[in-house]
């Protein structure tokens, strides 16, 4: 080879590093294939086979990710609850319309590939996967010199669930006597934290170590508290939904009309809960008007329930058998679609 030739390591392109971080992640990618997992860790494509038993199954899939969270994972260097973060938050994704899942993938891109990063970021996926009964059964791990700077990355993931056809949930099934549940977040999840860091960085002037004010933690611990799965509090009532709004981006506001019909409002009684200490430092600190914290954060509900009057208890006692804190959040009435926060 010529003193002028190019190697794929002179444009950014560690191959090595790539291996590496494959050899790493074999054993976690592995530790979460069930009984519908096909074929071994490394192949091109991810399969699994449709469960037995549906009469007229339906696929439910969704793709996403975990916002500026990630920002902070990277600052504070911890890297091993991002992605139980990414794979709870699709779990909840496609649990609003009653789907289990089945199989997840993940992508990761670097600027510089750095193994034990990766290893970290997978582990936490492996754990989610675990938890919630789901194969992780591919994905795809990149380095992309000149689109990331290091030490910064990207992470997404995608599911796959399936239902019952007969069994979907949604604003089809909503009653106008029907009541809302509620259930807590565990912090802010994965949506606004660009909001919440520049607050965090500019009015409080803290860095990702130093301790979150009346809160006995560390900035890191408290915007790193893991994106919670309700999976686990509401797979046992499912029959007994109605429908679901997973609460992300848009806040209650903007998730809760997705689960109802035009011909309904939903109105939320936001004194049946008390909004975590968070939520409200964050809203003084960044002198933050009260519509703007609730259209931008969960304000400590991750989950809203909409189900019969007479199924309300159930699905409390769910929860509460799931350790998730659960209550009445509010009620229906004709109207428009909208909703209401008093």
């Amino acid at each position: 080879m010529t003193d002028d030739a190019l190697r794929y390591g002179s444009a950014g392109v560690d191959l090595k590093a790539s291996e590496a971080a494959k050899q790493r992640i074999r054993k976690l990618v592995e530790s979460t294939f069930t009984a519908g997992a096909v074929g071994q860790f490394g192949g091109f494509g991810g399969m699994f086979r449709v469960p037995p038993g549906f009469k007229k199954p339906v696929l439910v899939s969704s793709a996403d990710g975990v916002g500026t969270k990630l920002k902070v994972a990277i600052e504070a260097d911890r890297h091993d609850t991002i992605g139980r973060d990414l794979v709870n938050h699709c779990v909840n994704d496609i649990l609003v319309q009653g789907a289990l899942p089945l199989f997840f993938l993940d992508y990761l891109a670097f600027g510089k590939l750095n193994p034990a990063v990766v290893e970290a970021v997978v582990a936490g996926v492996a754990a989610g996967c675990r938890a919630n009964g789901c194969s992780l059964v591919g994905g795809e791990t990149a380095e992309m010199p000149g689109i990331y700077t290091p030490p910064d990355y990207d992470l997404a993931g995608f599911i796959v669930g399936c239902i019952e056809e007969k069994s979907i949930l949604g604003p089809h099934r909503v009653k106008p006597k029907d009541v809302l549940v509620g259930l807590a977040s565990a912090g802010l999840h994965t949506n606004g934290y660009s909001l919440a860091r520049k607050i965090v960085a500019e009015r409080l002037k803290l860095g990702v170590n130093d301790a979150f004010p009346e809160l006995n933690a560390s900035v890191s611990d408290v915007l790193l508290s893991e994106h919670r799965s309700y999976l686990g509090a509401l797979k046992p009532v499912l029959d007994s939904v109605h429908a679901m709004a997973h609460i992300t981006g848009g806040g209650l506001p903007g998730n809760v009309d997705r689960a109802i019909p035009a011909s309904l409002d939903a109105a939320i009684d936001t004194s049946s809960w008390e909004v975590p200490a968070v939520f409200r430092i964050l809203q003084s600190a960044g002198n933050v008007d009260r519509a703007e914290m609730y259209r931008t954060f969960n304000m400590g509900v991750g989950m809203v329930v909409i189900c019969a009057s007479r199924d309300v208890e159930s699905v409390l006692a769910a929860a509460s058998l799931a350790e998730v804190p659960a209550w009445v959040l509010g009620s229906l009435r004709p109207g428009t679609g909208a909703v209401s926060l008093s």
